[in-house]
């Protein structure tokens, strides 16, 4: 490896370490409120699902590789809690007005929301099906079924 090569994956190196500097330091100065169903839109972004489940909201991209990482984690979660909790992915790429809508600085993005569309969470980055289940049970939601 050349030392041009060498320098230049230093600085993509740094240039990403500011982005998410910079995205976490937006983040802690102005937390996004959920969003309210605004009568007469089509988008539905924090009103609550016709079932009143607690609501997990993924945005990314199909060609994001830490999304592709938590697409077959999203379609667990929906299978294996079916009718407990609600998960919605958006690609952000192919739906530029829903990241809009959410406030998103990186993708991929995860949010909780209560069953009255409350944002409750919200994570940037990569986040393993065990760390969403117990983000849930911290945030007091027991989705086990079991009491």
């Amino acid at each position: 490896m050349n030392k041009t090569s060498k320098i230049t994956i230093v600085l993509i190196l740094l240039a990403a370490v500011a982005a998410v500097i910079i995205a976490k330091q937006n983040k802690t100065a102005a937390p996004t409120p959920a969003i309210p169903n605004q009568p007469g839109t089509e988008s539905t972004t924090a009103s609550p699902p016709a079932a009143a489940l607690p609501r997990l909201v993924d945005l990314g991209a199909g060609k994001c590789i830490p999304c592709k990482m938590m697409a077959p984690i999203l379609e667990e979660l929906k299978t294996e809690y079916a009718g407990r909790m609600q998960v919605e992915f958006i690609d952000v790429w192919e739906n530029p007005d829903e990241a809009k809508q959410y406030h998103i600085n990186l993708i991929p993005t995860q949010i909780f929301f209560d069953p009255a569309g409350k944002e409750l969470f919200r994570h940037e980055g990569f986040f393993s099906k065990e760390d969403i289940l117990a983000k849930w049970q911290e945030l007091g939601f027991n989705l086990s079924g079991k009491l």
